[in-house]
Order: C-alpha cells, then structure tokens, then sequence
C-alpha cells in the first residue's frame, strides 16, 4: 500500500492534513528550498498538534561537520518526529558520513534523499541499506524547474523503487508531484508519495494548504481494498481506454541471434474500465498514461525473450489499478517476418469478487 505524505509549516496546516487523511505529516519549511528544516520549537509544535494520530517526519539540514550531523538528528528525533529526512550530499565523502550515521540509524528510522535533477548515483542505496538507514526518497532539488517525472524516466523510478524494495528499504518519490503524476507513479508501488506544492492553493508550495487539494490526492491515493466506484446511474457500466499500434524498440527473442539488439514491437491495449459517476476531475479518469507507462516499466526491465511474457506482464500491472475491470494486450515482433507480424493477443480479467466490489455491487463507496 503507498502512504501519502503531506508537507506542512505549521500546526495549523499539520491539523488541516490530518483531518483529511494525510499518512504521514512532514515538516518542512518550503521558503528555504526543496528541503529546508522548520526551527525544531515548530517541529514540536506541529508534533503535540498531531497529538499521535499520525507519524511525524522532520527535514534536518545536514551540517558538513558529521558530528554536528548527528546532534542535529537526534534534536529533530527528540522533538517527536519519528522520521528524519536529510539532503544526502553529493561529495566524495558521501559514503563515509553514511557509514558515520549507522550508529544513529540503529537508534532512530533516517530517510535519505536523493535528488533526481541532479544525477544520483543508486548504488548508493547498497551502502544506505548496511547502515540501517529506515529508507530513501527521491526528490527535485531545483523546484519549478519540472516534476519528478521531467528528471527520470519510468523506468528508471520503476529501477529505484525495485531497488529499495530488495534491499528492504522504504522507497519514496516527491519532486513537484502533480495529481495526474499520482497513478502514473501508483504503477510503481511506492512506499510513499509526497507531496506540497499539489496540495496548496494554486498549486504554489509558499502558499497554504488547499482542502480540496488534499482531499483531491488523497482520493487518487487507494487505502486498503480498492475504493468502490459511485453507483449512481452509471452502475455495471464500462469505458474503453485504449492504446493503439505504439511501437516501441526492445531486446526480444529467445533465439541467440536476437540478442544484443533491438527489435520493433507493437502494442495495443484496450482496458474495460468501471464507469463512475461525480464531478469531471482526476478522480473520474483512468489515464491512458497508466498503460503507456507500464510498457515503458517492462521495456527498461531488460532482455525479455517471449512474448507472451511481456503480455501477461503488462495485463497484471494494469489490472492492478482498481479501476481496471478487464484488459486485452496485443504484442507483436515486426521485424520477424516483414511485412507481416507475429505476436500473441490476451485478454485477461479481475476476480469475480473483486470486480464486483470495484463496480460498487455489494458495497457502499468510501
């Protein structure tokens, strides 16, 4: 299940985000940068606001001086916030002061954060993990300047999240999030989502807090069971959302001569999704983003040597989306027997059961 954080600058804001069910409440100050910290007299304030309903995370500007690193974790965790975030800085000697912190992440859950904009390198991920460290979060460090996904493909997130996944690292992805990044990124199963920016009035970080923009994210964001579709006049009934005849270059084929080079392959899919009823916003859509991005995810997964393989991958990501009543994937090699292709065609479908508890059959919606 993906957790949505909320960053918030005061108890007022920590109070507004709980109440509209925010996972995780974050302390940041976003007048002083992608990660800048609150004065911890704030962050204890926001904390006895919260009053336990919620974990609390606290942002820690880290001082170059590994010693001063350490008081400054310890302040923030004694302040209350179960979490600590800090910047992971870009030096040579990254390494070290993540080795200085294992004795400080035996003791409380550190989160470190990687900046996508500006070129991390993932095997740091090995070292985090042999700390101890509680999990790592990637970012954008110039905000303003594109969303997470403007700095790293699908696929490479996909490759982080996997990554943090093995290593029993929780995983997150912030960076200017936007509401039609949310189920782009759900493909991915994240530990966390976060957001500021989204979640503010005209979508402006410095601003405050907007309730229909929390309410919004946190709608996008399932809890649990999937959320049942609004009955109304549109119960049992289906859209198509449809991919058609992408074609894509990929390293296919269970033969020797097929490696090592990329072959054409087409895709269509056709996704039954439930129909709901409700006001025209994201909540309502099923983005064909969803399937382009899933075929983006198995193509950067690597070498893939059937077919089918890729087919019934890419149903069993889509059918994830709770929404998503029934699929039908197309898969063909154009450069087998040109001008003809080869392929393979399935359709496949959820569950009785779960089906009919996303049409919103048996079940009041949530």
């Amino acid at each position: 299940m993906t957790l949505m954080l909320a960053s918030v600058l005061s108890p007022a804001e920590a109070d507004a985000a709980v109440e509209r069910g925010a996972d995780i409440i974050d302390c940041k100050d976003p007048s002083r940068g992608a990660l800048g910290a609150l004065p911890l007299a704030e962050v204890s304030r926001i904390v006895e606001a919260v009053r336990g309903r919620r974990p609390v995370s606290a942002v820690v500007e880290l001082p170059h001086d590994v010693t001063h690193a350490r008081d400054a974790i310890e302040a923030a965790a004694d302040a209350g916030a179960a979490f600590v975030k800090f910047a992971l800085p870009l030096t040579p000697d990254a390494e070290e002061i993540i080795a200085e912190l294992a004795p400080v992440a035996a003791r409380r859950r550190l989160v470190a954060v990687l900046f996508a904009d500006l070129g991390p390198d993932f095997g740091v991920l090995d070292r985090l993990a042999e700390a101890g460290f509680e999990g790592a979060m990637l970012d954008t460090a110039h905000k303003g300047k594109g969303r997470l996904l403007d700095a790293m493909s699908v696929g490479v997130l996909a490759e982080f999240v996997g990554r943090c996944r093995a290593l029993k690292l929780t995983a997150g992805l912030a960076g200017s999030l936007e509401s039609p990044d949310v189920p782009r990124l759900l493909v991915m199963a994240p530990d966390v989502l976060g957001f500021r920016g989204a979640l503010c009035a005209e979508g402006e970080r410095r601003n405050a807090l907007s309730a229909s923009a929390v309410s919004l994210i946190r709608d996008l964001i399932p809890r649990g069971a999937p959320s049942a579709a609004e009955p109304g006049d549109h119960a049992g009934e289906v859209d198509h959302v449809f991919v058609r005849d992408l074609v894509m270059p990929m390293e296919i084929g269970a033969y020797g001569f097929e490696r090592g080079h990329t072959q054409r392959v087409r895709f269509s899919v056709e996704v039954e999704v439930f129909r709901t009823s409700g006001p025209d916003d994201m909540r309502m859509v099923f983005s064909y983003d969803v399937v382009m991005d899933a075929i983006k995810i198995i193509l950067a997964s690597g070498h893939i040597e059937l077919v089918e393989t890729i087919a019934e991958r890419l149903a069993e990501s889509i059918l994830l989306h709770e929404r998503a009543r029934a699929v039908t994937v197309e898969v063909e090699k154009l450069d087998v027997v040109p001008p003809a292709s080869v392929g393979v065609r399935i359709r496949r479908a959820r569950p009785a059961s779960v089906a009919a508890f996303a049409a919103g059959s048996s079940v009041s919606s949530l």
